[in-house]
């Protein structure tokens, strides 16, 4: 493990990833501004979760120890990536981007701001289904030389950071902003299901990497001038392995919470509709099932 003064001195620049966190800022301070001319109060709260919690720790991960030496190390460049793929994004969605949108736009900015939550590519994204086979793809890449590339290229690192994290935002925002989108009960109960499956998948790429006994990004040794508490290439794979199996299971903990806390208020909410409907209503309503049945 390195010296605790090199991991908190050790700073790099990682533009893509500082275009991404000022756009963010940017964007999310605009939608302050926004709410606020809508005569909407945006809790403070929220605000910083979005900041403090997202942002923050974003340009820790890209440009101080991580992004310094995860062109070099193996586990390095896991736990930036991994960290910005699962957790990040979980911690920017507590700051409630899309709900903030819909209090800063007018009745047409939210109608076309429904119309592309709704369309059929945020849908496919949006559920527990996509998911785990989106992150199984991404940290099964790491099982081949591929991984050398993410690390050794400047282009492919700046890319990932850029990229990754919006991805794990568009996977958790229908989860942590459930009333953004339209699901039934059946369909959410059918993903809170399907997430165990998910606790399984996440966890083969990190398997595979602690398991393996040769390198399998072909980089057998440290170039000449490597610091002396570097681990062999065999232990910083085992060690990138560790950490991305650690963390692709711990994660998955308060999703399964946040997906039963959103099944129960759908559940509820459907409830009610049902509630407020009268006999006649009711009647027809079954009538029309029994109906779609026989056909």
């Amino acid at each position: 493990m390195p010296p605790l003064s090199t991991a908190l001195s050790a700073v790099t620049l990682d533009p893509a990833a500082l275009i991404l966190a000022l756009a963010a800022a940017i964007a999310y301070g605009i939608g302050l501004r926004g709410a606020a001319r809508q005569g909407e109060h945006w809790p403070l709260w929220r605000a910083l979760c979005f900041y403090v919690l997202g942002i923050v720790p974003y340009l820790a991960l890209t440009c101080g120890f991580t992004g310094a030496y995860g062109s070099q190390l193996r586990w390095a460049f896991t736990l930036k990536t991994s960290l910005i793929f699962f957790v990040v994004p979980l911690l920017a969605g507590i700051g409630r981007p899309l709900g903030l949108a819909r209090a800063a736009l007018g009745e047409d900015g939210r109608r076309r701001l429904d119309a592309v939550m709704e369309s059929r590519a945020m849908r496919l994204l949006g559920n527990a289904f996509v998911a785990p086979i989106l992150g199984l793809v991404l940290f099964g890449t790491f099982l081949t030389p591929l991984l050398h590339t993410y690390r050794a290229d400047p282009i492919a690192s700046g890319a990932l950071s850029f990229i990754v994290p919006l991805l794990g935002l568009v996977l958790v925002l229908p989860i942590v902003e459930g009333e953004g989108f339209h699901r039934s009960s059946s369909f959410i109960l059918l993903e809170f299901v399907y997430v165990f499956i998910e606790l399984l998948a996440d966890a083969i790429p990190g398997i595979a990497l602690r398991l393996n006994d040769t390198v399998l990004d072909k980089v057998t040794s440290w170039p000449a001038g490597a610091p002396s508490w570097f681990p062999s290439p065999l232990r910083d794979q085992q060690l990138a392995g560790d950490i991305l199996w650690f963390i692709a299971e711990i994660v998955d903990l308060p999703l399964i919470i946040l997906m039963f806390v959103r099944f129960s208020r759908n559940d509820r909410h459907e409830a009610k509709g049902f509630d407020d409907l009268t006999d006649e209503e009711m009647d027809a309503l079954a009538e029309a099932h029994l109906r779609q049945r026989g056909e």
